[in-house]
């Protein structure tokens, strides 16, 4: 059975934005590190913000193609450690 676009838009910006609020950074502010850190954030919050762009505009297949990168760099930064996380379901930890 195929999947859902929809569903699939509304599960991808609902994991998203939780990511976002999980998302604590774990370096020690002002270190090189940090920046890494915000930069990560800076681009998931920027593909959200697309995303829900994209949905207003009636063009989901790129809302679902933001909300998924934006999850990507959270996830690549909880991987690399600049992200404090604990949730192994938001998370690939």
């Amino acid at each position: 059975m195929a999947a859902d676009l929809n569903e699939k838009i509304n599960r991808y910006e609902k994991l998203l934005s939780e990511a976002l609020d999980k998302a604590k950074f774990a370096p020690i502010k002002g270190s090189h590190i940090y920046a890494v850190a915000k930069d990560f954030y800076n681009m998931a919050k920027s593909y959200y913000k697309d995303g829900v762009h994209f949905i207003e505009n009636d063009d989901p297949v790129n809302a679902l193609v933001c909300f998924s990168y934006g999850h990507a760099w959270l996830d690549a930064g909880a991987r690399l450690g600049v992200f404090d996380v604990n949730d192994d379901v938001l998370f690939t930890i």
